[in-house]
């Protein structure tokens, strides 16, 4: 609970989305169960992402798990990017993630 006080208290750049994001290891790359235990972070968004992927999944052609990960992922990377955008770490990847998004903006407007 800490950690929400904490991310929810942080100073704003824009109003933000706040979620709890869990990753759960469900089996190795032989398929194979794995006793490994979930982790959880929370993660800040200017956009509602669970409406971004219901919008967008059907217009991409992978299945709705790669559509899925896609999509939250690139969301949550280019949000940090955003916040971090002067940092030297995203200095020339910064306009390419742009265009990427703007494509994808494309496909699902369709």
């Amino acid at each position: 609970m800490q950690a929400v006080r904490t991310l929810l208290s942080m100073p704003e750049i824009m109003k933000q989305h706040t979620y709890r994001i869990t990753i759960e290891h469900l089996a190795d790359q032989d398929g194979s169960p794995v006793a490994t235990p979930a982790f959880t972070f929370l993660a800040r968004n200017h956009d509602d992402i669970p409406a971004i992927v219901q919008r967008a999944r059907p217009s991409l052609p992978f299945d709705a798990d790669e559509s899925s990960a896609l999509l939250v992922g690139l969301k949550l990377f280019a949000e940090v990017m955003l916040v971090h955008r002067k940092d030297p770490l995203f200095e020339e990847f910064y306009p390419h993630v742009g265009k990427f998004m703007q494509r994808l903006k494309e496909l699902s407007s369709r």
